[in-house]
């Protein structure tokens, strides 16, 4: 794992921020959640690699609130200019 950032999918819609926090601050400290709504995903930004590591690997697949997480290392978000395709 390169980064600090993970992508955490499946997320329950009536699950919050502070709920989230509190699951992936048993692998260390939390530096942001952001949840988007609507969405069933999010981002948390844990405070090292290490500690990103650990929560991946304890929380991947785990049961939370009746869904079952996806976490893995966020991706680098696309250029937006970048849709696929060349111009010429």
């Amino acid at each position: 794992m390169q980064g600090t950032k993970l992508y955490v999918g499946n997320i329950s819609y009536s699950a919050t921020s502070d709920e989230l926090r509190e699951l992936f601050s048993k692998y260390g400290e939390v530096k942001s959640v952001n949840i988007m709504e609507g969405r069933g995903y999010g981002f948390v930004e844990m405070s090292s690699t290490e500690e990103a590591a650990k929560a991946q690997e304890g929380l991947n697949g785990l049961d939370f609130k009746g869904r079952t997480l996806k976490v893995d290392e966020a991706r680098q978000p696309r250029d937006k200019q970048d849709k696929g395709f060349r111009r010429y």
